[in-house]
C-alpha cells in the first residue's frame, strides 16, 4: 500500500517524547502529544481555584514537558513557528484521538508492563493499518507485542531515536518476527528521507547495536585507563576529535547522557548476554559505583566527572580525581604524539600516527583498538548480519567519524588481528577465514560505488542504498584536477564537484584558485558543476591568517587582490554558462555563505548555520556579501514593500552577524531564496541531490544570466536612518565604538554612497564600494586586534 505520514501520535512527553514531536513538527508533521494526567493540584493550581477535571491541570505534564523541551539548548525545532503543529492532551482524555493518526509512537517509561497497559488503551482506539512502534531503548521489542491483536503485532516495530533527536542521525529499526517486511521498509525508508536519519535495521538484542557497542567501548577505556594510571582529563583528551571523535569525548559524554543511564544499559548487556565473550569489562567499577551513590549523575544533578563551578574569574570547570573522589582544575595533559598528530588536517592519516606512537597516548590507543575490534568481530552475526550497520550505528548514534570496522581497515586488517592476539584476545573466526581466503579489508571503493564484507556469503556486495549517495571518497579514482586544498571530481551524468580539504575548510588562495579552475572545466566539459564537501564543516569563511597578515605588514596592494580575486570567484559563480549548485552543511560562514548566496541554487542540509559574520571580526563581507544582500533588498521593494523595511532587515543580518540555526531559518534571514533554494533533511543525501539540481536545470535549459545594472539603492533617505539606529545601539551601550564605525560602513555601502536620491546601480558598482569599505577597515587598530584574537583563541575579543 502507499502510505503516507500525515499525521503523528507520540505518547509520553518526557526529555525524548517532547523533543520526538518537536522533530516531527520541524519537518511539517502535525504532531498530537499525550502525556499522564496529574493526580493532585500543584501549588500554583490550588491557587487558582482550579479542580483536578480542568484542562489546565489534566494536560500540565505534557505542557510543561514540551515548554521545557521549546526552550531548551541546544534548540530541537529548526524555527520557533513550527510548534503550532503541535497539540497536547492527556491520556485519559484524548487517547481516542490516536483513531486518526498514521503513525503511533511511545515513549513512556522504560518498564514493560507499564507499555503494555499504554498499549492496551491504544488498540482500543487505533485504526487497522496504523503503524504503531516503541522508542525503548532496553526492553526486547517482541515481549510488547504479547496479547496484541495480529494486525497490532503486523504494524508494530521498534523505533529507537538517539537524544537529542534533531541532531543525533541514529534512528535504529528494530522489527519483531510477526512485523510485516513492508512496514520494516517503510520505515527504513522514511526515517532516511523525511526525518533525516541513518536507518539502521537491527536485531532485536539487549542494548541493540549502538549502545551496545557504545557502552562497551566506554566500559573498556574505564579498564584501561585504570590499567595505565590515566586520569579524566587525559582519557578525555586521548578519546575527543583528535581521534575523530566528539568534543564531548568519554568522561563528558557519560555527563551529558547520564551516568545512570550509562551503569543501567551496561547492567542490562551483563545480565541479559550471559554469551559475551567481554562481559566482565561490563562490571562496573568502584569509581562509577561510587559516584552513582552519590547521585553525581551528570549534567542533570549538577555534577559528574565534572563540575561547573562560579570562580573571581568567571566560571570555571573543575575534574573529579577519582583517587581521592575530590573535584580540583581541569589539567591540560601533554602527549608527545598528540602534540604532533594536532596539525595534521587528514584524520585518517592523524589516526595511523596516533596508533603508530610508542609514548602512553600510543599504548591506550593500541589496547583499545585490540578490545574495540576484537569486540566487534565477535558482534557479526549476534547483533547484525552485515558490518557497515555497525559501523553506520556508531557514526551516526556515537558520533564516531569513522566507523569500528573502518577504522579497523584503515590500520590494517593483518597487522590489527595480530596486535589483538598480541593483547591476549581473539578475533571471530570469520575475519580469519576473511583473510584466508586473500581478502584484505572489509570495504572497497569502485566506480563510486562502496562495497563491504558480507559474511554469510564470504565476497564483496554493495552497501544497499548506495545510488541514493554519493560519497566523493568513493570517487578518488575520478579526480580530474586537484592542487594541495581541493579536488574537482566527475561525479557522473555530466556534472563535476569541487571539493576542498582545509583547516575548518577555510577559503584561501588555492581554493579560489581551484573553484575558477572548476567553473572553466565544467564550462568546457560538462553539463553543471557541484560546490559541495564532505568535511565536518562547509567553510568557516575566508583565510583570517592570509588577512590579517597582510594587513598588519599594510601590505595593501595585495590585500586589495585578495579581496578582488575573491569577488571575481563568487560572480564567476553566478555568471557562468553552466548552472551552479552550492551544497552547504554545517557551519557556513562569511566566505562559505558568500559562495552560497552566488550559486543558481543552493541545496542545503537542514543542518546548515549560515550567515556573514565578518562584522564580529571588524570587518564587512568583502566576497560579495555585501553587495549581494543589497541586491536581496532591492528585488523586494519591487514587491511593494515600503523601500527602507527589506533594506533595514537585510542590513541588520549583516550588522548583527547573525547565523542561522537551520538551513530553515536560512530562508527568514534571506540568505536562502524561499520557492527557489532547497532543504535536504538527511545530509549523507546532501551531494546527490545538489547533482539532482543541476541536471533539473540544465534540462530546463539554462541560460547564462546578465549581470545586474538595476539595483536600486537609496542613498542619504536610507542612509541617515540606518545611521541613527546604529548610533541609538551604540547609546544604549549595546555595541562598542568600533562596532558603530564598522556598522556605518556596512550602512554606506548597502545604501550605495552618499547619494541625494535614490538611484539604479550595478553590481560592479556595489563591489567596489564593499571592497573599498574593506580595505580601509583592514587598516584600523582594533579589527586587527579581533582578527588577531581569532587566530589565537577562535573568538574575536570585543573592544
Amino acid at each position: 500500500m502507499q502510505r503516507h505520514i500525515n499525521k503523528v501520535a507520540v505518547l509520553g512527553s518526557g526529555v525524548m517524547g517532547s523533543r520526538i514531536a518537536c522533530h516531527f513538527a520541524g519537518i511539517g508533521v502535525q504532531v498530537l502529544l499525550l502525556d499522564i494526567a496529574p493526580k493532585e493540584l500543584n501549588d500554583a493550581e490550588k491557587k487558582k481555584n482550579l479542580s483536578p477535571e480542568s484542562p489546565a491541570v489534566k494536560n500540565r505534564i505534557v505542557n510543561d514537558a514540551l515548554q521545557a523541551a521549546i526552550k531548551s539548548n541546544p534548540s530541537p525545532v529548526y524555527t520557533k513557528d513550527v510548534i503550532k503543529r503541535i497539540k497536547t492532551g492527556n491520556f485519559t482524555d484524548d487517547m481516542k484521538r490516536v483513531a486518526d493518526v498514521d503513525w503511533i509512537i511511545e515513549v513512556v517509561v522504560e518498564n514493560l508492563d507499564i507499555k503494555k497497559t499504554v498499549f492496551e488503551q491504544v488498540e482500543k482506539y487505533r485504526k487497522p493499518g496504523t503503524l504503531i512502534t516503541s522508542n525503548t531503548s532496553g526492553i526486547p521489542i517482541h515481549l510488547m507485542t504479547e496479547g496484541r491483536s495480529e494486525d497490532f503485532q503486523k504494524h508494530f516495530c521498534g523505533t529507537h531515536f538517539f537524544n537529542p533527536p534533531r541532531y543525533l542521525r541514529l534512528l535504529e529499526i528494530i522489527p519483531t518476527p510477526h512485523t510485516d517486511p513492508a512496514v520494516t521498509d517503510f520505515l527504513l525508508h522514511y526515517g532516511d528521507l523525511y526525518l533525516g536519519k541513518t536507518t539502521v535495521l537491527c536485531k532485536d538484542t539487549p542494548a541493540f547495536i549502538a549502545n551496545r557497542v557504545g557502552v562497551y567501548s566506554i566500559m573498556a577505556i574505564f579498564h584501561i585507563m585504570q590499567e595505565m594510571g590515566l586520569g579524566i582529563d587525559e582519557v578525555d583528551a586521548l578519546t575527543g576529535p583528535v581521534i575523530g571523535r566528539p568534543k564531548s569525548a568519554t568522561f563528558r559524554t557519560a555527563d551529558v547522557v547520564g551516568i545512570d543511564t550509562l551503569v543501567k544499559v551496561a547492567k542490562g548487556v551483563k545480565d541479559n548476554c550471559p554469551n559475551d565473550e567481554e562481559a566482565a569489562i561490563f562490571d562496573i567499577p568502584s569509581f562509577l559505583q561510587k559516584v552513582v551513590e552519590n547521585n553525581w549523575l551528570g549534567d542533570k544533578t549538577g555534577q559528574g566527572f565534572y563540575k561547573k563551578t562560579k570562580g573571581e574569574g568567571g566560571k570555571e570547570i573543575l575534574t573529579l580525581n577519582l583517587q581521592t573522589m575530590e573535584y580540583g582544575p581541569k589539567q591540560k595533559p601533554k602527549f608527545a604524539s598528540i602534540d604532533a598528530a594536532k596539525p595534521v588536517e587528514d584524520l585518517k592519516q592523524r589516526l595511523r600516527m596516533l596508533a603508530a606512537a610508542t609514548d602512553k597516548a600510543g599504548q591506550f590507543y593500541q589496547a583499545f583498538h585490540a578490545r574495540l575490534f576484537a569486540y566487534v568481530s565477535h558482534r557479526i552475526p549476534e547483533i547484525a548480519d552485515d558490518i557497515y550497520k555497525v559501523d553506520d550505528a556508531m557514526k551516526a548514534g556515537f558520533g564516531w567519524e569513522i566507523g569500528p570496522f573502518e577504522s579497523w581497515d584503515l590500520l590494517g586488517v593483518e597487522a590489527s588481528v595480530k596486535l589483538v592476539e598480541e593483547k591476549g584476545l581473539t578475533v571471530a573466526q570469520w575475519v580469519k577465514d576473511m583473510l584466508g581466503k586473500g581478502i584484505k579489508s572489509f570495504y572497497k571503493a569502485e566506480n563510486g560505488k562502496k562495497f563491504y564484507y558480507d559474511v554469510a556469503s564470504q565476497a564483496y556486495k554493495t552497501v544497499p542504498g548506495e545510488g541514493e549517495f554519493i560519497i566523493l571518497e568513493n570517487f578518488s579514482n575520478n579526480i580530474i584536477w586537484k592542487n594541495s586544498a581541493c579536488n574537482l571530481i566527475d561525479i557522473g551524468d555530466g556534472v563535476v564537484c569541487f571539493d576542498w580539504k582545509t583547516k575548518m575548510n577555510t577559503i584561501g588562495g588555492e581554493v579560489l584558485e581551484g573553484l575558477n579552475k572548476a567553473v572553466d572545466r565544467a564550462e568546457k566539459d560538462f553539463r553543471g558543476l557541484v560546490v559541495g564537501n564532505e568535511g565536518t564543516n562547509f567553510s568557516a569563511g575566508a583565510n583570517v591568517g592570509m588577512i590579517f597578515m597582510l594587513a598588519a605588514e599594510q601590505e595593501y596592494d595585495e590585500l586589495d587582490m585578495a579581496v578582488r580575486l575573491f569577488q571575481r570567484s563568487t560572480m564567476r559563480l553566478r555568471y557562468s554558462s553552466i548552472p551552479v549548485v552550492v551544497a552547504p552543511h554545517a557551519l557556513t560562514l562569511g566566505g562559505g555563505c558568500e559562495m552560497a548566496l552566488h550559486a543558481d541554487k543552493v541545496q542545503a542540509a537542514a543542518e546548515t548555520y549560515i550567515g556573514l559574520v565578518e562584522l564580529g571580526v571588524g570587518l564587512i563581507p568583502g566576497g560579495g556579501g555585501t553587495k549581494e544582500m543589497t541586491l536581496r533588498a532591492s528585488l523586494e521593494f519591487k514587491e511593494g514593500r515600503i523601500e527602507e523595511e527589506p533594506l533595514k532587515d537585510y542590513f541588520m543580518a549583516v550588522a548583527t552577524a547573525k547565523v542561522a540555526t537551520s538551513g530553515f531559518e536560512g530562508f527568514d534571514m534571506g540568505v536562502l531564496r524561499k520557492g527557489h533554494d532547497e532543504i535536504t533533511m538527511n545530509a549523507s543525501r546532501l551531494i546527490a541531490d545538489a547533482k539532482r539540481s543541476v541536471i533539473a536545470l540544465a534540462d530546463e535549459g539554462y541560460t547564462k544570466p546578465v549581470e545586474r545594472t538595476d539595483i536600486k539603492v537609496m542613498g542619504r533617505s536610507a542612509l541617515g536612518a540606518l545611521l541613527a539606529g546604529v548610533y541609538a545601539m551604540r547609546f544604549g551601550n549595546y555595541i562598542s565604538d568600533h562596532d558603530q564605525k564598522v556598522a556605518n560602513k556596512l550602512a554606506y555601502v548597502m545604501c550605495g554612497g552618499d547619494l541625494t536620491e535614490p538611484s539604479f546601480v550595478s553590481e560592479q558598482y556595489l563591489l567596489d564600494l564593499e571592497r573599498e569599505a574593506f580595505l580601509s577597515l583592514c587598516g584600523e587598530r582594533k579589527t586587527l586586534e579581533r582578527l588577531q584574537s581569532v587566530i589565537k583563541t577562535g573568538k574575536p575579543v570585543r573592544n
